[in-house]
């Protein structure tokens, strides 16, 4: 499947807004916690700052969100995993209620009381969690919705590679290969679960490979490149929506940060993430535009501009919104 003009625009697009969003946050988050912290002889002050508690971010990963998410529907369901954002913002979440969420104000997705790692947008069927492997279970029920509803809507699980060792992991793909759900699942495979290497956790090269012993196709993307996730997503999401069943699909990816901001990222190896970068999936694509007639530099800078101005509004929302009277603790829980 090849993707049309149109949609290569909006990918490069969407990637362009994801790393300006993830950018700002590398710098947001920061405040208030070093060096102040180190001062008052603390190493890291998690609790301070506009954005308190951990924050993992997806600069480097953003091919997997837009490869597949643009061949979606507003009915169409995204669960995302602890790192959540680029796949939120590839659905079509809305930056700035899912800003001030982060920031804990009354504005937010959840009212401020999810924080980073639970956003749930129902108008846009999109939702995360912070437990690894709890995307698949809830994306195979959405997919059995779908199924016995009579639509055509499909689910998508996104979810690192330490997550397929998760027993989530195996009893989710043989429930959705038995009911033949409208689910596809997508491993971002970005060489580490937190500080492990995938080869110190995992049996086998490739999860793709795990789909076969599921009934099930399983597809490599060994490439972090937009297009090539694409084509593959196109596949998985045809064959879902004819009712033909689930597809794994792994993507080799990179991780520009750390697992968390913070982390002092002890278990690379020096220089590993300077080149990674050099293969950096945004400019290629930009390459991929030019070749095409379809970006040059006056359209390539007003598109960065605008796309700086979505999310600097986006920020500048979250901060000037008020935060949650105490009382408000109290609503919107089970009794």
């Amino acid at each position: 499947m090849q993707a049309s003009t149109e949609q290569l625009r909006w990918m490069y697009e969407t990637m362009v807004e994801i790393r300006e969003y993830e950018e700002t946050m590398v710098k947001v988050y920061m405040e208030g916690k070093l060096p102040p912290a180190i001062q008052k002889g603390l190493a890291f002050d998690i609790g301070s700052g506009p954005v308190p508690g951990e924050m993992h971010l997806a600069a480097g990963q953003e091919p997997v969100a837009v490869g597949v998410c643009a061949h979606l529907r507003q009915d169409d369901t995204v669960v995302g995993a602890h790192r959540p954002h680029h796949f939120a913002i590839a659905k079509g979440v809305p930056l700035k209620p899912m800003t001030a969420e982060m920031f804990g104000k009354a504005t937010g997705l959840g009212r401020g009381k999810g924080g980073h790692m639970h956003l749930f947008d129902p108008e846009h069927k999109f939702s995360c969690s912070g437990i690894v492997g709890a995307s698949m279970p809830p994306a195979c029920g959405a997919a059995l919705a779908a199924k016995k509803r009579g639509t055509d809507a499909v689910a998508i699980a996104f979810f690192g590679e330490g997550a397929t060792n998760q027993g989530a992991f195996h009893e989710s793909m043989n429930l959705a290969a038995l009911w033949r759900l409208p689910v596809i699942f997508v491993c971002e495979d970005n060489a580490y679960a937190i500080s492990v290497e995938k080869s110190e956790s995992t049996s086998v090269a490739w999860n793709s490979d795990r789909a076969a012993a599921y009934g099930m196709p399983g597809i490599l993307v060994k490439d972090n490149d937009a297009v090539e996730v694409f084509k593959a997503a196109g596949q998985a999401v045809a064959r879902a929506r004819a009712g033909l069943g689930p597809t794994l699909i792994e993507v080799k990816t990179d991780r520009y940060l750390g697992h968390f901001q913070g982390d002092p990222e002890t278990y690379r190896p020096k220089g590993e993430t300077d080149a990674l970068r050099k293969n950096d999936p945004i400019p290629h694509l930009a390459q991929q535009l030019r070749a095409l007639g379809a970006l040059d530099d006056d359209q390539d800078a007003a598109l960065r501009q605008a796309v700086h101005q979505r999310v600097q509004e986006a920020y500048d929302f979250a901060r000037n919104s008020p935060y949650p009277e105490a009382e408000d603790a109290l609503l919107h829980v089970f009794a």
